[in-house]
C-alpha cells in the first residue's frame, strides 16, 4: 500500500521554467509536487498523451485538449514555471506560471495557473478539468487570437489632400469552422495564389473559427473567374471585396507602393514581422512609414462558445492607432507636372520646389512607376545649366565682374583641347557675364575655368548644394563635383561637363537659391528638421538672375507668354551622357523653381528641346489648370528657329 500523505504545505524550490529535468519518480507519485512537475515537463515538451497520464481525466480526451490549445493559439513555445503547492490530507492545489509565445509577430502571454490534486489508489492526480489549461475556461468554451488590424493611414499633401487612391481589392481568405480539412484547404489556397502556406496556416490555426480570415490581397484586375471558380471550389474559402489605400494618386515613386504581406511574398522583402492579410509600403514614403500608416492590430486571447462568439477576453495588446503623414507635395503642381511630361520621347523628370524654404512641391517621372526615382537619385551631367553656378564662382573669385568682357568666340583651345559652343555660334557684340549665361556660352566660361579654380568651384557649388550634407527620408543625391587638378578638367568642369553630376532635384534647388538669395536644404515631410539655409552673395545672384531672363526672352519666347503672371527665367542645354541625350531646363517663376530633364535619343532631332517644351506646359498647367484626361501635348518635333544679331555662325543656338 502506499503511504499515506500528512496535511502540511509546501513550495516549490524556485520558480525558474522546467526545461530538460530528469525525474526519478516511483509509482504511485509519493507528493502532489512530483505529479505536478511531471504533468508540467510533458506538456511543455508536446507530449500530449504522457501529460495525461498524471491526471484523472480520460487520457485521449486531456490530450486532445493539450493539442487544441496548442493549434487554437498557434503557439510557437510554452513554458511553465512551478508555483507553490498546497496541500491538506488527500487534496492539493498548485499553482504555476505559463509563459505562452503566440508566434511571430504575436506577443507573449503570461498568466498564472492552477490545478487541483487528489490523492488515490494511484497515487497523487490532476483533477482535469478546462481549468487546468486556464482558471477562465469553461467546458463548454475553446480558446483563439483575435486581431483587430487598424485602417492604413493616408499620406496628403500640403493642403490636407490624400495623395493614395482608395482601392476596392480581392480578399482571399477562409472561415476556418466551415474547412473540412484546414490544413489540406489552406495548403491548396495557397498553391492556387502561389503563396508560402505555413504563414497562412498561422493565422487560420488561431484565429475565430467563424470570422473570415482574409490571407491574401490582390488587385482585382490580377483576379479572373477561373481563379475564382477554383478558390471556391475549396471548403470554407471565399472571396471578398475590401477597400484599402494602396495606389499612389499622384507622385507614386515619392508616395510609393503597398501590398499585402502575402500577396508578391512581401514578408520574405521587407523586414519585420507581420500577418497574413496585412498591409506593407514596398517603396517611397510607403515603406519609410510603414509604422506610422499601418500602425499595429489589437491582439485578444479570447474564449470562444460552440457558435464562435467571444465569450470573454483571456488577455489584450491594444495597438498602435495608425496615422497620416503630411508632406510638402501640392497636388495642383504636382498634376502640372506629370501632364508636363506626357507624351516625353523617353525617361524624363521634373522636380519643383518653393524657393523660400526648400520645400518639395512636385516630384514627377514619365513613366509613372514607383520605382523610378532618378527624379531624386539620378546621376546626369548639368551641360550648360551648371553655367549658374560657374557664373557665381567666378564672381566670387574675380575671375569676372558684372561688367567684365568675357569673350565668347567660336572656340578656344585649352592644355591642347578645343571646347567649342553647342552651335559654333560666338558673341561679337557686348560678352559680358549676363550674356554669356544667356546664350550659354560654353567657350566663355571654358576660359574662365583656370582662374577660378578647381577649388574654388566646388567649394560654390557646395553652397548650392551640389556635393552637399543632405538628405530626405526616401532615396535621394545631392550629386558630387569631383573635378581633377589639370586645367581641361576645370574647364570641362565649368561648362558641366568633367567631374560633376546632379539630379532633377539638385538642379531644382539650385534654381531656388537664385530666385530665394539663400540656398534651402530639401524638405519633402511637414515637420522634420531641416538644416539652415546658406545665404548667397547678392551682387553675383543679380547678374546670374539678368542672365536666366535674358535667357528665357532671347532664346525660349514660348515660356514668356500664356504661362501666367511673373517673369520665368531659367537656362536650357543640351548635353550627351553614354549614348543618351540630355535636354535640361532649370529656372524659376514667381514662388515656384523647378528643373527639367529629358532623355532622349540622340538620333532624334537635335534642334529639339524636350525639357523647354515640358517646362512650358508645366508653367501653362499651374497657370491654366490641367485637363482632367491627358490627351497629348504640344508637337515637340518642330520649333521655330531661335535667333539672335549678335550670334555669327548660326542662327540656332543648338542645345
Amino acid at each position: 500500500m502506499s503511504p499515506r500523505p500528512h496535511g502540511r504545505r509546501t513550495a516549490a524550490a524556485g520558480s525558474a521554467l522546467i526545461l530538460a529535468a530528469t525525474l526519478a519518480a516511483c509509482t504511485p507519485d509519493p507528493s502532489p509536487e512530483v505529479a505536478v512537475r511531471s504533468f508540467l515537463l510533458a506538456w511543455q515538451s508536446g507530449e500530449h498523451a504522457e501529460a495525461a497520464r498524471y491526471t484523472d481525466g480520460d487520457p485521449e480526451e486531456v490530450e486532445r485538449a493539450l493539442t487544441d490549445m496548442k493549434e487554437q493559439l498557434d503557439l510557437a513555445s510554452l513554458r511553465f514555471g512551478l508555483g507553490p503547492i498546497s496541500r491538506e490530507k488527500d487534496s492539493a492545489t498548485a499553482e504555476f506560471s505559463a509563459h505562452a509565445d503566440l508566434g511571430m509577430g504575436d506577443p507573449t502571454w503570461d498568466y498564472t495557473g492552477r490545478m487541483p490534486l487528489t490523492w488515490g489508489p494511484d497515487g497523487w492526480k490532476i483533477t482535469w478539468s478546462s481549468g487546468v489549461l486556464h482558471p477562465e475556461l469553461n467546458p463548454e468554451e475553446r480558446l483563439a487570437v483575435s486581431y483587430e488590424a487598424q485602417e492604413r493611414g493616408q499620406i496628403l499633401d500640403s493642403q490636407g489632400r490624400p495623395l493614395v487612391a482608395a482601392d476596392r481589392v480581392s480578399a482571399f481568405g477562409v472561415v476556418p469552422a466551415e474547412m473540412e480539412d484546414k490544413e489540406a484547404g489552406v495548403t491548396e489556397l495557397a498553391r492556387l495564389l502561389d503563396e508560402d502556406p505555413d504563414r497562412l496556416l498561422n493565422r487560420v490555426r488561431s484565429a475565430p473559427p467563424e470570422q473570415f480570415q482574409p490571407l491574401v490581397l490582390m488587385r482585382n484586375s490580377s483576379v479572373d473567374g477561373a481563379l475564382l471558380a477554383d478558390v471556391r471550389e475549396i471548403s470554407g474559402a471565399d472571396v471578398q471585396e475590401v477597400e484599402i489605400n494602396l495606389t499612389p494618386a499622384a507622385a507614386p515613386f515619392v508616395v510609393g507602393e503597398v501590398a499585402g504581406t502575402a500577396e508578391h511574398r512581401v514578408s520574405s522583402r521587407v523586414p519585420g514581422t507581420y500577418q497574413a492579410g496585412d498591409t506593407v509600403g514596398l517603396s517611397g514614403l510607403q515603406n519609410i512609414y510603414q509604422h506610422e500608416l499601418a500602425g499595429s492590430a489589437t491582439t485578444q486571447v479570447v474564449t470562444l462558445d460552440a457558435d464562435g462568439q467571444v465569450t470573454g477576453v483571456l488577455e489584450s495588446w491594444e495597438g498602435e492607432q495608425s496615422g497620416g503623414v503630411d508632406t510638402t507635395l501640392d497636388t495642383d503642381v504636382q498634376r502640372a507636372a506629370e501632364h508636363a511630361l506626357t507624351g516625353m520621347p523617353g525617361d524624363a523628370y521634373l522636380v519643383a520646389v518653393a524657393p523660400g524654404t526648400g520645400e518639395i512641391l512636385a516630384a514627377a517621372n514619365a513613366s509613372g512607376n514607383t520605382g523610378d526615382d532618378n527624379a531624386f537619385t539620378g546621376s546626369y551631367k548639368p551641360g550648360g545649366t551648371f553655367g549658374v553656378i560657374a557664373a557665381l564662382a567666378a564672381l566670387e573669385t574675380g575671375a569676372a565682374t558684372p561688367t567684365s568682357e568675357v569673350p565668347c568666340g567660336p572656340s578656344v583651345e585649352i592644355g591642347g583641347q578645343t571646347f567649342t559652343n553647342p552651335s559654333q555660334g560666338s558673341l561679337s557684340f557686348d560678352p559680358s557675364l549676363v550674356r554669356n549665361i544667356a546664350f550659354g556660352c560654353n567657350v566663355g566660361f571654358a576660359a574662365l575655368g583656370e582662374e577660378v579654380g578647381a577649388e574654388a568651384l566646388a567649394a560654390t557649388a557646395q553652397e548650392l548644394g551640389v556635393g552637399a550634407n543632405w538628405q530626405l527620408p526616401v532615396p535621394s543625391s545631392p550629386g558630387e563635383v569631383e573635378i581633377g587638378g589639370g586645367e581641361v578638367e576645370t574647364a570641362s568642369a565649368m561648362i558641366g561637363e568633367h567631374g560633376v553630376r546632379v539630379s532633377p532635384l539638385t538642379m531644382a534647388l539650385v534654381a531656388g537659391a537664385v530666385a530665394d538669395g539663400s540656398w534651402h536644404p530639401p524638405q519633402l515631410v511637414r515637420d522634420e528638421a531641416a538644416a539652415g539655409a546658406t545665404a548667397l552673395d547678392a551682387t553675383g545672384l543679380e547678374v546670374v538672375r539678368q542672365g536666366l531672363r535674358e535667357a528665357v526672352v532671347q532664346r525660349m519666347p514660348e515660356l514668356t507668354m500664356g504661362v501666367g503672371e511673373g517673369e520665368v527665367h531659367g537656362q536650357a542645354a543640351r548635353t550627351e551622357q553614354g549614348d543618351t541625350a540630355l535636354h535640361w531646363f532649370v529656372g524659376y517663376q514667381g514662388d515656384v523653381a523647378f528643373a527639367v530633364l529629358a532623355e532622349v535619343d540622340p538620333a532624334q532631332t537635335q534642334w529639339s528641346q524636350y525639357a523647354v517644351t515640358a517646362a512650358q506646359s508645366f508653367l501653362s498647367g499651374m497657370a491654366n489648370g490641367v485637363p482632367e484626361t491627358t490627351t497629348g501635348v504640344p508637337d515637340t518635333t518642330t520649333e521655330a528657329p531661335l535667333t539672335e544679331a549678335d550670334l555669327t555662325a548660326t542662327e540656332e543656338t543648338g542645345w
